[in-house]
């Protein structure tokens, strides 16, 4: 399909001068990465990503202590002891659902 809508947008100018260094090292235009984004959005339904106030950063073994780490490994053993785990194939399922994986 022939590009031929166009899109203008105001944003900061730092925001756009800092956003368009990035794509310009990866060798991105800014079309495209916008091309991009709005693909997802019609894949995802939505933002393809989240969106909130109370978002939680997910663990990284590199920014956890060595307590942290052994603390989290406990709580996954106490899962699997107790059942509290899924099949993997309904995994799978909601994987391929959800993202399409």
């Amino acid at each position: 399909m022939a590009k031929t809508a166009n899109l203008y947008a105001r944003i900061e100018p730092d925001l756009k001068e800092q956003a368009e260094q990035i794509l310009n090292a990866i060798g991105l235009p800014p079309s495209s990465a916008i091309t991009m984004f709005y693909k997802q959005v019609v894949m995802q339904q939505g933002l393809p990503f989240d969106a909130r106030l109370n978002y939680r950063k997910p663990m990284d073994i590199s920014s956890m202590t060595k307590d942290e780490f052994d603390f989290e490994l406990e709580k996954g053993y106490q899962d699997a002891v107790t059942g509290r785990t899924k099949p993997i194939d309904e995994v799978f399922e909601y994987l391929e659902k959800e993202f399409g994986i």
